[in-house]
């Protein structure tokens, strides 16, 4: 059970109230009253290995030195807290944005997945008889396979066991056809 100190750290947290006074008179960026009440927090975004929205809305401070680190350069802050931006790039799982991060945000360093899947959407070219492979050529995994078909172009099946939530099939569909989906209840990317 939650003590109260903790949901009163959260909602400070998410208002954007100093945090304490041992933080530096650290502040985060406030959110509106309308996305506070609304629940609009951006829950649904995807948040960097090892860590979730949760951590990060008790005590991520939106300093942006996990932007700044990104090799990959898929680390944006939207609503003062960092999420990834597959469109821009892939995760390498290098763990650099947690080695950078001052907060104790990060409860697994080395994470090597992040729990969401590929999901293929009906704009993929090879759904509309259009040959193309992008995603299982940009998947590192080998989680998309082509399956054939009579009459058109082999079409994407993706394996959950085998993805690791990375992005790379986002960053090369031409179309962008390919989405992510929670593949877990929020909670920590292990």
């Amino acid at each position: 059970m939650a003590s109260w100190s903790g949901c009163s750290r959260l909602f400070s947290a998410l208002l954007g109230r100093p945090r304490a006074i041992e933080d530096g008179m650290s502040q985060r960026p406030s959110l509106s009253r309308r996305q506070l009440l609304s629940g609009h927090v951006r829950s649904d975004a995807i948040r960097p290995p090892g860590t979730s929205t949760m951590l990060l809305s008790s005590a991520c401070t939106g300093c942006g030195l996990c932007v700044e680190r990104c090799p990959t350069g898929i680390i944006v802050i939207d609503g003062g807290l960092p999420r990834l931006e597959f469109r821009n790039g892939e995760c390498t799982f290098c763990s650099e944005c947690a080695q950078v991060c001052p907060e104790p945000v990060f409860t697994l360093s080395s994470a090597r997945t992040i729990p969401y899947v590929a999901t293929i959407g009906g704009e993929c070219l090879a759904v509309r008889d259009v040959a193309c492979q992008s995603c299982r050529d940009g998947c590192p995994e080998d989680a998309i396979r082509f399956r054939p078909r009579i009459g058109g172009p082999f079409l994407p099946s993706i394996n959950a066991d085998r993805c690791s939530g990375c992005g790379a099939c986002v960053a090369s569909c031409p179309v962008d056809a390919v989405e992510m989906e929670s593949h877990s209840p929020e909670g920590l990317h292990a």
